[in-house]
């Protein structure tokens, strides 16, 4: 058992009186439920004050020079703190604060160390203060002050007892803390592996990388440091606070992003504003920094760098552990996503292959043999020929070439989509399918046809072939890649619990017409979309056709509603 474990009976035991006693257990109680940390630290101020009859109390978290990085109050007024220039350091009497007991004067203006009150401060005289300890190490500092007739033992007793109570309540605190955070950086970390390997473009997966960073690590600016085409790092993606100024920087050789990018090895900075050696000034208006190496096994991809303003709090070793796990793991993506890319270059040169074959042995050789066919026929024209004769061979001719250009065509349009041979609707289900991995769950897909939903296994066969006859090859291919790219935007941006897809098919050419729409019930448009490829090639899909495109919010007014409609002529 440790001494701060002994300390709380101890101090029950000492308390004056049942009722104080009660009392001092009651909020010992309070601060052992609590697990968020900012709760607990307001909550052992308040009831230090409370139990003791101090007028002022504060809870000063220092950094390993001495400096406030966190302060809760209580006491002084709002108006009072924003005229402060700072929060108190552990200088003069606050300095001599032990790292056991406790420090109790009578007034504390008449200690040796005391150097004054900053401008706006409010006077004070009696004082106690005690140094609060996570796993044997001070964590900071308790500040009581002003208790009319002064502080006494039993002042002591509880707030040691307090402390012992707080320093376990911040300790679970933190532990659940990072808990969640560990939690968030996997979830991050899988996000980035199913986007990569689903395909999705680079650039998306590395301003996600960077915005998920930024915000589990509560940093003010996350940025990815990464190899340019001269072979310098160069911040490629920043996210956050003055992302504008820091983009396009090119990191200095003997930097720290080249030595984490170089050794695999993550760093952290107290203050790159006090950091001696800055090579690059728009730096140094952040203080806290953590470099974590996006690195797999032998290979660095490049470095995640996460910033913080001056005066913030630094980040500790767990931040760094499960960011440079992150990071890796978002490396491992990569170099998955590069090898992906280099089976379907080789996918692609095998289907070049195949179809080169195709066209030599079916096209070409028809071509081949209907020249051969009309030389022959020219050559007997020369020598005469019965008319009905040669007209047969001509027509035999232009059968053949028929027949060659229907393969040519069939060849082409299965390079352009190789699951294009199959039916409308079967390439439909399948989009739908797929789409479940991104998602996170199965989306709903209606096809509906001259007023009949496609939803039944015995008589729907017909309604499919005759939907294949109305909507031309073409047509066909982009309700497709329409589908596709709705449900492509709802799985990276929508954060939705449900995608609707509607396909309905009208009439026939000419007067007919194919509507697609994609209903999610996310978070809808944002205000500022910096990309917008994909909705432009849906709107280029559609005026090709003579057709429409809209992107707007459903009658709900819940989510994102994607409207498509074409001609079918």
């Amino acid at each position: 058992m440790t001494t701060e474990e002994h300390a709380v009976p101890a101090a029950l035991r000492g308390a004056t009186g049942a009722a104080g006693a009660a009392e001092l257990m009651r909020a010992v109680l309070e601060l052992a439920a609590d697990l968020d940390l900012p709760s607990v630290l307001k909550k052992f101020v308040d009831v230090s004050t409370e139990l003791t009859g101090a007028r002022y109390g504060a809870m000063n978290i220092l950094d390993q020079e001495g400096a406030s990085v966190t302060f809760v109050q209580n006491g002084v007024p709002d108006s009072a703190v924003a005229r402060l220039a700072s929060s108190p350091h552990a200088v003069g009497v606050l300095g001599k604060i032990p790292a056991h007991g406790v420090l109790r004067l009578t007034d504390l203006r008449e200690h040796p160390a005391f150097q004054g009150f900053p401008r706006h401060h409010p006077p004070m005289g009696s004082f106690l203060g005690a140094a609060v300890r996570v796993r044997e190490e001070v964590y900071g500092d308790l500040y009581l002050a002003e208790k009319p007739g002064g502080f006494d033992e039993a002042d002591e007793e509880i707030v040691i007892a307090l402390g012992a109570a707080a320093g376990v309540a911040i300790e679970n605190a933190q532990l659940y803390a990072e808990a969640n955070r560990r939690e968030h950086w996997l979830e991050a970390g899988q996000r980035i592996t199913t986007m990569l390997l689903e395909g999705a473009d680079e650039e998306d997966a590395l301003v996600q990388i960077a915005s998920s960073a930024r915000e589990i690590a509560r940093a003010d600016t996350a940025a990815l440091v990464l190899p340019g085409p001269d072979g310098e790092l160069v911040m490629e993606i920043v996210d956050g606070h003055s992302a504008d100024v820091l983009l396009g920087l090119t990191m200095p050789r003997d930097g720290r992003s080249w030595a984490a990018y170089g050794s695999g090895q993550g760093e952290l900075v107290p203050s790159l504003a006090a950091a001696r050696r800055l090579k690059l000034p728009p730096m140094r208006q952040f203080g806290p920094a953590l470099y974590a190496p996006l690195r797999t096994v032998g290979h660095s991809v490049g470095v995640l760098l996460l910033l913080r303003r001056v005066g913030s709090p630094p980040f500790d070793r767990s931040d760094l552990t499960t960011s440079q796990s992150f990071a890796a793991q978002a490396a491992l993506a990569f170099v998955l996503a590069e090898a992906r890319h280099a089976q379907d270059v080789a996918a692609l040169l095998d289907e070049r292959e195949r179809i080169a074959r195709d066209l030599h042995d079916l096209a070409i050789q028809q071509l081949f043999a209907t020249g051969m066919q009309l030389e022959s026929a020219r050559q007997r024209a020369r020598g005469g020929i019965d008319p009905a004769e040669l007209t047969a061979i001509i027509e035999q001719s232009l059968d053949n070439v028929d027949s060659t250009v229907r393969q040519i065509r069939a060849i082409v349009h299965a390079l352009r989509d190789p699951d294009a041979a199959g039916s409308l609707v079967e390439r439909l289900r399948r989009e739908s399918s797929l789409a479940r991995t991104g998602l996170g769950f199965a989306p709903s897909l209606v096809i509906t046809f001259r007023g009949r939903v496609v939803d039944s296994a015995q008589d729907e066969q017909g309604d499919v072939d005759a939907i294949d006859e109305v909507v031309h090859p073409d047509l066909a291919d982009d309700v497709v890649a329409v589908v596709r790219e709705g449900l492509a935007n709802a799985a990276r941006h929508a954060r939705a619990s449900s995608v609707a897809v509607r396909v309905t098919v009208h009439g026939t050419a000419p007067a007919g017409t194919v509507h697609v729409e994609v209903e999610d019930d996310g978070a809808g448009l944002a205000e500022a979309r910096e990309r917008h490829s994909g909705t432009q090639n849906l709107a280029t899909r559609a005026r090709q056709h003579g057709g429409t495109f809209s992107l707007g919010s459903p009658p709900s007014g819940r989510g994102t509603l994607l409207r498509w409609q074409a001609p079918l002529g």
